[in-house]
């Protein structure tokens, strides 16, 4: 069976695991630690790896999903060269603003907030100007895009239900995506059990937008 090794807070492991999901692959979690550190196994000592059936350890969370991708062809086929490019294209976008959403969630002070708030925003208004009348990126049909950002649409409703920030306030057609998303199957399974605690300890606890909002309250 497949295994997965990473840490639990780490959006690259839940977009790898909510591809397993959407393909119906079982698989096995390892969770990381320093006395499994993914130093030994992988060579740039990032989460997740995945370990093959034949034991072959694969690393890039972008090139594990392709993997995953080409074992079980159950998500939206794209009918052209040009349209397959474009799904990895946007695919990869939405991993690649993995860290601007992390680091706006663990900002401390309102100015760092504002900033890395800007270079995260940038990125939703593009994907608000893609995004159609239809449920999912590509249509009626769920594709690697909306794999890719599931665990950033997962992430902003734990901000918004834990401080009572709204990443996506003023992008109604992303609001829609993430209520569209967030209601599968895939995207509970795709995080541990404890991962609201896990999530809120690391990234609400003390930042910069759990303080206002109890400044906020006390008010």
């Amino acid at each position: 069976m497949i295994n997965i090794i990473s840490f639990k807070v780490c959006p690259f492991f839940q977009y790898v695991t909510s591809m397993l999901e959407a393909i119906k692959l079982p698989y096995e979690v390892e969770y990381a630690d320093f006395d499994n550190c993914l130093f030994d196994i992988s060579p740039n000592g990032k989460a997740p790896v995945l370990i093959t059936e034949s034991g072959e350890a694969l690393f890039d969370a972008d090139a594990i999903v392709s993997y995953l991708e080409s074992l079980h062809g159950r998500l939206y086929q794209a009918k052209t060269n040009e349209e397959a490019a474009l799904i990895e294209a946007w695919a990869n976008y939405g991993s690649k603003n993995y860290v601007p959403q992390c680091s706006t969630m663990r900002s401390e002070t309102q100015p760092e907030f504002e900033a890395y708030l800007d270079v995260f925003e940038k990125a939703i208004a593009n994907m608000e100007r893609q995004l159609g009348k239809h449920s999912y990126f590509m249509g009626e049909e769920i594709s690697r895009v909306d794999i890719a950002w599931l665990p950033i649409l997962y992430r902003a409703r734990l901000v918004e239900d834990g401080v009572g920030f709204d990443f996506f306030a003023n992008y109604p057609s992303v609001k829609q995506w993430q209520k569209t998303l967030l209601s599968l199957d895939i995207a509970k399974q795709s995080v541990s059990g404890d991962f609201e605690q896990v999530f809120n300890d690391f990234y609400l606890s003390t930042r910069f937008q759990a303080r206002r909002n109890k400044a906020s309250i006390a008010s």
